[in-house]
């Protein structure tokens, strides 16, 4: 197949970006680098591998998961069905944590998934130490994998744990922050998503029957494990900014909002009243 025909037939299978991922293919199975590839456009790539990458993404699977690794920040992810894919949105949650974090600090990232938020933020806070908690030992296997990966495995902890079930926190002490990117789809609007989200897996979609199980309880039953000047930064969807305004002023907390790249609402930042808001670095 050559890199043309290969782009013609994501396109007619509806590939937003058929030409970049054309290239991505080639290079990830050929062993081709772009600036090579520029020039071999009419070449035709034998590779049983590359064929049947390019069967999987043109029924739609997603191109991540074929590739077996993203990128995000300045990290490489290895990604599989068992983690969400890591987004750009989710990029905007770790700058603020990286802003806002205090020196030497330690937080909990809470449904870790591939480990991107904890493993990008300390990468980029070398004082930094955190413990990285999701449900799944498979889940959480990647995590620790892509934490060594990225040079960061002697500062990041992993504890299987049910995040609605809060009690696990009593072995960890006090954070001076708690991250998260819980599920927040309502159960629902699940079956209305994209195709590529169906390959997802379902758990680190699920928010509950409007989205905002996970909320409730991070928001409720972890400030305790907090210090008194720490803090919650929590990705949320684009339409749930007022609910998490609420349930954080119920529960004690004040909450700003910050949108994402795309002018999005996208994470809660959650303080203690007498807590000082400082305005990130945009």
């Amino acid at each position: 197949m050559t890199y043309n025909e290969i782009a013609m037939a994501l396109a007619e299978a509806e590939i937003e970006n058929n030409r970049a991922e054309a290239a991505m293919l080639i290079c990830h199975f050929c062993s081709v680098n772009k600036a090579e590839l520029l020039l071999r456009h009419d070449e035709d790539f034998v590779s049983p591998e590359l064929e049947a990458a390019v069967a999987k993404r043109i029924s739609h699977y997603p191109l991540q998961y074929i590739l077996g690794y993203w990128d995000f920040c300045h990290e490489t992810y290895r990604v599989t069905e068992d983690t969400l894919i890591p987004r750009q949105d989710t990029e905007k949650l770790v700058e603020l944590a990286i802003r806002f974090l205090p020196e030497n600090s330690r937080f909990v990232d809470l449904c870790t998934g591939s480990g991107c938020i904890a493993i990008s933020t300390i990468a980029n806070r070398k004082d930094c130490r955190a413990v990285a908690v999701d449900l799944f030992p498979n889940t959480l296997e990647i995590a620790r994998e892509n934490a060594e990966t990225n040079g960061v495995g002697d500062r990041l902890g992993f504890m299987q744990a049910d995040v609605l079930e809060p009690s696990f926190m009593e072995s960890l002490g006090k954070f001076d922050a708690i991250l998260s990117n819980p599920p927040y789809i309502e159960r629902e609007k699940l079956s209305l998503l994209d195709e590529e989200l169906s390959f997802e897996p379902n758990a680190a979609l699920d928010g509950g029957d409007d989205g905002l199980d996970f909320y409730r309880v991070i928001i409720s039953e972890y400030g305790k494990y907090l210090f008194p000047s720490g803090f919650m930064l929590l990705e949320i969807g684009h339409d749930q900014a007022k609910a998490i305004t609420t349930i954080a002023a119920a529960n004690g907390f004040r909450c700003e909002v910050f949108k994402d790249y795309g002018g999005n609402d996208r994470v809660a930042y959650l303080t203690r009243p007498e807590t000082k808001i400082e305005q990130p670095i945009i």
